[in-house]
Order: structure tokens, then C-alpha cells, then sequence
């Protein structure tokens, strides 16, 4: 089998820039998550995409407004930026899904999950 050395060069440039993305927005969600205080809400998956699209319009916002500057992810100035999309997302997730406001006249309480021990029985065979 005859493979072209070009098409498998980039096809190796696209998935180590897809890690590169994964692994970079995963570290910025994570760091936009620590930095707001509370419950966040959503797991690792939302944290990574988080990451990735607070990077991804943090760094458009930036190259839209400052013609001829275009801001790479993975440099410290992409990095505070990333940060900060995130963290703007983050902001607006929590908000929408009602974490700081709840519609009507009273606050719902929130409930408290009871955590029963639960007796297990196990039997042997004679």
C-alpha cells in the first residue's frame, strides 16, 4: 500500500493540534473554574469545551479589534485571554442555569440529599 508522505504529514499536524487544543483548553477551564468561586456546574467535558471556546473567541475578540495582532493560543499573552473567554463563559453558564438568580417571588429551597446506609446482605451456600 502506497501512502503520500504529504497527506500523512497532515494528517499528523491535525490530530497534534487537536491534543495540543484539547490539553490547552482543558488546563484553562480548569483555571477559570478556580478562579470563580462556588459550585461549578458540568463536568470534565464542559470544562474542556469551555476552555477551548473561551480561547477560541478571547482570541478572535482580540485579532477583530486589533487589526494585524494574531494572538496564539499557546503563549502567555493566549494564555490570559483563554483565561478570561473562559471565564466569561463560566460567568454566563452559571447565570443561565440559575445559579445566582431564581425566577418568582421566593428563593426555592435547595434540598439536601439524605445519605441512608444501606444494609447489604450477603448469603453463602452450604
Amino acid at each position: 500500500m502506497d501512502v503520500d508522505p504529504e497527506l500523512m504529514e497532515n494528517l499528523q499536524y491535525a490530530a497534534n493540534l487537536f491534543f495540543v487544543w484539547i490539553g490547552f483548553g482543558t488546563v484553562v477551564g480548569l483555571l477559570a473554574k478556580a478562579i470563580m468561586p462556588g459550585r461549578d456546574p458540568g463536568g470534565a467535558i464542559a470544562t474542556m469545551a469551555m476552555g477551548v471556546v473561551g480561547t477560541v473567541i478571547g482570541c478572535g475578540i482580540v485579532s477583530f479589534f486589533f487589526e494585524g495582532h494574531a494572538i496564539t493560543p499557546i503563549s502567555p499573552t493566549g494564555f490570559a485571554i483563554g483565561t478570561a473567554g473562559a471565564f466569561i463563559i463560566l460567568f454566563f453558564y452559571r447565570l443561565l442555569a440559575g445559579y445566582w438568580f431564581v425566577e418568582g417571588e421566593h428563593p426555592r429551597p435547595r434540598l439536601r440529599r439524605s445519605y441512608r446506609r444501606r444494609r447489604s446482605y450477603s448469603y453463602l451456600d452450604d
